[in-house]
């Protein structure tokens, strides 16, 4: 999608797997794609590329940040902790570093912005159960509160300050799916541009949840509140079905990590343990 929504693009979490799938794609978004991570990354990301720049940048530092959202239009925010885990990282990167993006936003005009959000905001809804972007959050980790925390400051900034946002709730985005649950939940990597696209280029985003999946056939998740973003997948989880069949066991529908669509962040038995060391 070759369509270019803005000069200058942030990319924040440049260094991580899908700011790695996305830097190709997204510089023929823009005239500028500025890439952004911490300084621990800088091997990761190389040398900019013609068409890029390079921003290091740690997200609880709100002096950083700032140097990283001056002169941008619109960001694509995928900078943070991405797993469950200890709480003091994700204070630092999923909710100050949140605080600092969105005051750096306003500070500078930026006026849209792409939240990588997760489908763990949601994830102590059953397996069994088909959920709007209406349904209230149900996170099911530290990580998925940390995510459902940005979602409601994204939200104070657009009634407050007008930024619009698109929170995607991330489904697995892999290059395939790595078994049975991520059939439900796998959007392709190609599938995550066409969203980001979507986001940045439809006329009116206001505050937008979006569920970031491809066109499966098995499904959590009705996208028909989000249709003004005009997000049309076109890859489905369905052409590698037989193959994760073949390769996974039976589920043992005792496990909470089939219960739930929250899969392994799930801990049976123990919960609120992932963040204690050793667990």
């Amino acid at each position: 999608m070759a369509i270019k929504t803005h000069s200058t693009l942030l990319m924040t979490g440049a260094a991580g797997g899908l700011g790695a799938a996305m830097r190709s794609r997204l510089k023929q978004n823009c005239d500028v794609l500025r890439l952004s991570d911490r300084a621990a990354t800088r091997d990761t990301l190389g040398s900019a590329k013609p068409g890029e720049e390079i921003v290091l940048a740690d997200l609880a530092q709100a002096h950083e940040v700032e140097a990283a959202v001056q002169g941008c239009q619109a960001v694509v925010h995928f900078g943070g902790i991405s797993v469950e885990g200890p709480f003091e990282p994700i204070l630092q990167a999923n909710i100050l570093g949140m605080y600092n993006l969105y005051e750096a936003a306003r500070k500078h005009g930026v006026r849209r912005i792409v939240f990588a959000s997760s489908n763990h905001v949601t994830g102590f809804y059953r397996q069994s159960e088909t959920i709007t972007t209406s349904h209230p959050p149900r996170p099911d980790s530290l990580y998925g509160v940390s995510k459902a925390f940005g979602e409601d400051l994204s939200r104070m900034y657009f009634d407050r300050y007008g930024i619009e946002t698109a929170c995607v709730r991330i489904g697995s985005s892999f290059p395939e799916p790595k078994d049975r649950r991520m059939l439900a939940s796998w959007l392709s990597y190609d599938d995550l541009h066409r969203l980001i696209v979507a986001c940045l280029s439809t006329p009116v985003l206001g505050h937008s949840i979006v569920f970031g999946v491809s066109d499966n056939a098995v499904r959590w998740y009705d996208n028909s509140g989000a249709r003004h973003v005009g997000f049309v997948p076109q890859d489905s989880s369905d052409v590698f079905k037989e193959a994760v069949y073949a390769r996974t066991p039976e589920p043992d529908l005792n496990d909470p990590a089939v219960q739930y669509q929250g899969g392994g962040f799930l801990f049976s038995g123990i919960p609120m343990t992932a963040h204690k060391k050793g667990s």
